[in-house]
């Protein structure tokens, strides 16, 4: 009879597993993306450093797949984030600079990364993803008015945000120098200091009788004194307040904000953001601010490197990627959740002693299409999916991820030009080659390089048509300015363009001749023919839109968009008396 029931009821109980079998493998993956800011490629232990401690980011390689040739589409962080979230070159969104304005500069501007574009976390949201930013932004706030938050993480697919809608600047920190228009504030402090000894000259010699001067004249330059002083002192003087900020979602929670706390509360908010959604699909966006200036000296990890304050900076950033993972692990994702680690672009080498190392890569952060401001790191782990130990040697980039979450989340909608291609079939060994035949560098919206991998050879050929100039000449970075800039005087144009080869010299230290190089005619030829193809996908759009004034594309990075605006200024409290602080008792 026991027999008899267990034959009657096996069919039902193989089809209820069947079931459930089936509701696994159809649940969608998690993603956990983690970037870190101004890190260089040779920071890691992964990527051959031998002196920085990071087994947690150096276990990630072990247990997943490592970039080789991971790519940023810019080495500064507006238009490379910009690019990372849409999965298209920064021009396109207008988040590409034409002058000397690489990023945003104030959270009090308009500019920033328009309604029109789609970001990965918007397509997910839209798939029934869980969407959480973590972190630094630095892709706008706000259009018209304080408080219309057209650009905030919420309005581009994020359910939920905490941190920094701007970014980490010295000038967060009390007792650093600036860095904001460090040329700007000088020329308005000079007129400012020159207005006022003429109003003292003027007042002087009317008061001793040495000339006669005219009251209307004394209040131009009294007025002119104010005005001039109010232009320096305001934006510079206070970006503590007006730019360093932490919002929760759409409201202001510290102003300005504790930086000695701040990387234990973005990586509780992480945590905390995981656990939440543990039971359903999401995707987290961790965006670090570390390794920006200025750096952190967070008691347990200050002095214990060999590499300085960046050194003890970099132990704590790995101890984070650590906590993250464990926590995934901890709660059974592991197996289901795609964990990506990567940084924004190249490290800052201007930064000094203390600052990123781009190993073998000439240049860094803001120095165009030099590698060391471009190749950063790639590390994906996915148990179960992806192989581990996986090296991948092709040319990838950040912008292909928007393509892959896509993929990975079933989203097979129609979708805009995307200069990104879906990673998965590389990572899972199914192919062999990036379909990244050509890759395009540029120096804010200036085509500055281009790379090209030809079909069945192991070459990386990559021409540079400019480079910025180094200051002084022969050094490694531009340092009169911090940054280097993409126009002018400030680069030195190359006709013939640079040629290079990068799988001989990733270093970028020997130049392609005639008769070096067989195929010198002919690579410059097929990549003459790929920068025009390349810009008539911009003709293409432009043209599209053409016909409607609220689709056409609008440079967010101009002078009248990224400085200072009191009536777009976020603020807690009331305008211009801003200030909170998050009550952190819990920590």
């Amino acid at each position: 009879m026991r027999s008899a029931m267990l034959v009657l009821l096996l069919p039902l109980l193989l089809l209820a597993g069947s079931d459930v079998t089936g509701e696994v493998m159809d649940k969608k993956p998690n993603f956990v993306l983690m970037m870190v800011d101004d890190m260089g490629i040779g920071d890691l232990g992964c990527y051959g450093n031998d002196t920085m401690r990071t087994p947690n980011i150096d276990r990630l390689a072990l247990e997943g797949v490592k970039l080789t040739q991971h790519i940023a589409a810019a080495p500064v962080c507006s238009p490379s984030r910009a690019a990372f979230m849409t999965g298209r070159y920064a021009r396109r969104s207008g988040m590409a600079g034409m002058g000397r304005v690489p990023v945003l500069m104030y959270l009090g501007g308009s500019g920033g990364l328009p309604s029109t574009e789609t970001t990965f976390a918007k397509r997910l949201q839209h798939q029934g993803y869980t969407t959480g930013l973590i972190g630094k932004w630095h892709l706008g706030l706000n259009c018209e008015r304080r408080g219309d938050h057209c650009h905030h993480p919420n309005q581009h697919g994020f359910s939920y945000f905490y941190g920094l809608p701007f970014t980490l600047l010295s000038d967060c920190k009390p007792g650093t120098d600036s860095e904001m228009l460090v040329d700007l504030q000088r020329s308005l402090q000079n007129l400012t200091l020159l207005l006022g000894l003429g109003l003292f000259t003027m007042v002087f010699v009317h008061v001793v009788g040495l000339l006669e001067v005219s009251l209307w004249l004394l209040v131009l330059l009294f007025f002119l004194s104010i005005v001039a002083s109010a232009m320096w002192v305001v934006p510079f003087k206070f970006v503590n307040i007006w730019n360093c900020i932490i919002m929760r979602d759409q409201n202001v929670i510290e102003q300005p904000m504790t930086l000695e706390t701040l990387p234990e509360r973005l990586l509780g908010e992480a945590q905390d953001f995981i656990k939440r959604n543990a039971d359903y699909p999401f995707l987290l966006f961790f965006s670090l601010a570390h390794v920006h200036s200025p750096l952190f000296k967070t008691p347990a990890f200050a002095g214990k490197s060999r590499h300085g304050c960046y050194g003890d900076n970099m132990e704590e950033v790995d101890w984070m990627i650590g906590k993250i993972t464990e926590t995934v692990d901890s709660l059974g994702l592991a197996n289901n959740t795609l964990i990506y680690f990567t940084s924004d672009h190249g490290g800052h080498i201007e930064s000094g002693p203390n600052g990123s190392w781009n190993g073998i890569y000439k240049g860094g952060k803001a120095m165009g299409g030099w590698e060391g401001g471009i190749r950063v790191p790639g590390v994906f782990r996915w148990p179960g999916r992806l192989a581990a130990g996986k090296v991948v040697d092709q040319p990838t980039s950040l912008m292909d991820l928007y393509p892959t979450l896509k993929y990975l989340a079933k989203d097979t909608q129609p979708d805009r030009h995307l200069d990104g291609f879906n990673l998965m079939p590389l990572l899972e060994g199914k192919v062999l080659s990036s379909e990244h035949e050509f890759m395009f560098h540029y120096c804010n919206s200036h085509l500055n390089a281009v790379r090209w991998r030809p079909p069945n050879s192991d070459s990386i050929f990559k021409v540079h048509f400019f480079t910025p100039n180094f200051s002084p000449p022969g050094a490694g970075g531009c340092y009169n300015t911090m940054l280097c800039w993409c126009h002018g005087e400030h680069v030195t144009h190359h006709n013939p363009p640079l040629l290079f080869d990068l799988h001989p010299d990733p270093s970028e230290s020997r130049p392609l001749t005639p008769e070096t190089e067989p195929r010198y005619a002919e690579i410059l030829e097929r990549i003459t023919e790929a920068v025009e193809r390349h810009k008539d996908t911009f003709k293409h759009e432009e043209m599209k839109k053409a016909s409607s004034d609220a689709n056409r594309v609008q440079n967010q990075l101009t002078w009248d968009k990224i400085l200072w605006r009191p009536w777009l200024q976020p603020c807690c409290g009331t305008f211009p008396f801003c200030g909170c602080k998050e009550n952190t008792t819990h920590i």
